[in-house]
């Protein structure tokens, strides 16, 4: 950690720079004796990262910030409230504790925060922040959690760890057990040292699977922002002998949208040919698997066992986006030039042998306008279009 970055003339440069191209940036060279312009230039593009990410960083004083990459794997702060609220008590150990983001906003629901992070570096950057951010609850640990918890005799009420999804030669990792650390592993050893735990994994990482790897799975939280699924949650209770509930939740702007089941209930789906209106479950819900949880709780019809899109006579609520159909019709080029005379839509495809590029390829329908078609297959397995419009 360089703390002439932290000079008020070193964060000037920072601040006024923060929109321009790093690339030229970089070969006019640095204009301060003590600071290489590559720290200027991760400083720079850290921060432009967390513009929008993490605020209350991107808004600190002397804010240093980390190599950027710790900003890309770091939670947001919009995920890491939503976390939050999922855990209560006196003490928490954050394992894995990587930016400091969720650390943070874990300290405004428990009395004690221990937060380990076995890169040194990144651990003073967090002891640093945090100061400035006035958390005094916050106790930093350089090392790794693991070793932390086994030379420790104390009792948490919570433990929450985020593996790091990559192994040792940098490669994407798709199983838990191949994350560092590796929770499988450990885990009856982590039941000493408490009884809850919350892991923290990669929208990649499959759920039938990491249930099969972990013990005592008693919820299971799906996290999307503005439709795109950021985190899963496991939480692992060892004193849980009931069904694995799925809480999905969709963070929007004007609303969140929710929608929750139990992994093993048993529901069936009713299918039906399109009614007046068309459903499209959002990204949380297709991670989630519950496809006839929703048609059997909302009331609602499937239109394909394989396609994911619902349809009903009357408008319902819905966690996802609604459509009112305009018209139904097979897939046919001069029918549908007919049927779109501006020659311009939204095009989306489930459970259909064209891709929207070649759909749009064939047709040479342009992107845009204020018509969905949705392309997909029907309860008689044939291929059709549905001209929509938003609800």
């Amino acid at each position: 950690m360089n703390s002439a970055i932290l000079l008020e003339e070193s964060q000037q440069f920072i601040n006024v720079h923060l929109n321009d191209d790093l690339t030229k940036i970089i070969f006019k060279g640095s204009p301060f004796k003590n600071i290489s312009i590559q720290e200027l230039a991760n400083q720079i593009a850290a921060k432009k990262k967390s513009e929008t990410k993490l605020p209350t960083w991107f808004h600190l004083k002397k804010c240093y910030f980390p190599d950027k990459i710790s900003i890309e794997q770091t939670s947001s702060e919009t995920t890491a409230k939503y976390k939050s609220k999922l855990i209560s008590g006196e003490k928490l150990i954050d394992i894995t504790g990587g930016f400091g983001v969720d650390s943070f906003y874990f300290s405004k629901q428990v009395s004690k925060v221990i937060h380990c992070e076995i890169n040194q570096d990144l651990s003073t950057i967090v002891a640093h922040n945090y100061q400035h951010l006035q958390i005094e609850n916050i106790d930093t640990i350089s090392g790794d959690g693991i070793d932390y918890l086994q030379k420790t005799t104390d009792f948490f009420d919570w433990i929450y760890i985020d593996p790091s999804r990559r192994n040792d030669h940098k490669e994407k990792v798709f199983l838990l057990k191949d994350c560092l650390p590796d929770v499988p592993k450990y885990l009856d050893f982590l039941f000493t040292k408490t009884n809850q735990i919350l892991i923290k994994v990669s929208p990649i990482l499959d759920i039938s699977s990491t249930i099969n790897e972990l013990k005592f799975v008693s919820e299971i939280h799906i996290i999307a922002v503005q439709n795109e699924v950021k985190e899963l949650l496991f939480l692992v209770n060892k004193n849980s002998d009931k069904e694995i509930k799925i809480l999905t939740i969709n963070i929007l702007n004007q609303e969140n949208q929710k929608f929750d089941f139990f992994i093993n209930q048993q529901s069936t789906a009713n299918y039906e040919l399109p009614l007046s209106y068309l459903y499209e479950p959002n990204a949380a819900i297709l991670k989630s698997g519950g496809f006839d949880e929703v048609a059997n709780q909302l009331g609602i019809y499937k239109l394909h066992k394989h396609s994911h899109l619902y349809t009903s006579a009357s408008l319902i609520d819905f966690p996802g986006r609604r459509f009112k159909i305009e018209s139904i019709c097979k897939y046919d080029k001069k029918v549908l030039k007919k049927l779109i005379p501006e020659n311009k839509a939204n095009i989306t495809t489930r459970n259909f042998p064209k891709t929207v590029a070649q759909i749009r390829k064939e047709t040479n329908i342009k992107d845009g306008g204020n018509l969905y078609l949705f392309f997909t297959t029907d309860i008689n397995e044939k291929l059709i279009c549905l001209l929509t419009k938003k609800c």
